[in-house]
């Protein structure tokens, strides 16, 4: 019997991280969170889903200190996934040469992730790469997964008839509760804006599970997550949507 070679190939995801940046807040140089990228790679490659990892300048990209489970702060420490990830050569050598995702052939793949971590939100609200990304995707009807602060690239995301995507949607992102945590934490403010204000000016239904606590909102082909202990859930939500 015949096997459909199109129905039968595997789907292919691709997953975006910030490049290295710095934050206009504190000074630090920031990236994009551990997690974010780890865990989702490990439930979609589990799963026998294609991953590409994109940035949008493409080259080197870091993760944000304290996501680095080998850091000496030891807040990641036991975050076994990202461990296993940056010690496994052929893994870690996919972060020292991302492509660029605007010389990408997006229609190759079933479904676009968009992490966070600190850099961002102070690079991807007003990205024209990440936003063609995202717009591209979502009209051609196929699903788009963003979280924690890579919510930022929702803010001021138009679609082609003018309105922004998030407009009515119900959706999740980093919370209010979770930047106090991290101004106190710190000291001082650590973001140049707040992801739940933001989307709510923009006629989102802001939803959130409280502090720290996994969670992620589904609404038709928009998925999002709260934040880095949500990535996973997002992932799964993923694979299901993509029939996987």
């Amino acid at each position: 019997m015949r096997v459909d070679r199109v129905s039968s190939r595997p789907k292919k995801v691709l997953i975006v991280v910030a490049n290295p940046a710095t934050s206009t807040t504190l000074g630090w140089p920031v990236g994009f969170w551990g997690a974010e990228l780890t865990h989702p790679y490990y439930e979609l490659s589990e799963r026998g889903v294609e991953v590409t990892i994109a940035s949008p300048v493409g080259g080197t990209v870091e993760l944000d200190s304290l996501s680095d489970p080998r850091d000496e702060s030891k807040w990641s420490s036991e975050d076994l996934i990202t461990m296993g990830f940056l010690n496994t050569p052929e893994l870690a050598q996919l972060l020292t040469d991302t492509p660029k995702l605007a010389e990408l052939d997006l229609d190759a793949y079933d479904a676009i992730m968009i992490a966070g971590g600190q850099a961002p939100m102070f690079s991807f609200r007003d990205n024209e790469s990440v936003h063609n990304a995202i717009r591209h995707f979502y009209e051609s009807e196929r699903p788009i997964c963003v979280y924690c602060h890579g919510t930022a690239a929702l803010v001021d995301l138009k679609l082609s008839d003018g309105g922004y995507l998030v407009d009515g949607k119900t959706v999740t992102g980093f919370a209010n509760v979770e930047e106090d945590f991290s101004d106190e934490f710190v000291g001082q403010k650590v973001m140049p804006f707040r992801i739940e204000d933001e989307l709510k000016q923009r006629g989102a239904n802001y939803v959130q599970g409280g502090l720290f606590k996994s969670f992620a909102v589904r609404d038709g082909r928009l998925i999002t997550g709260q934040q880095q202990y949500s990535a996973r859930k997002v992932a799964q939500m993923l694979l299901e949507a993509l029939g996987v």
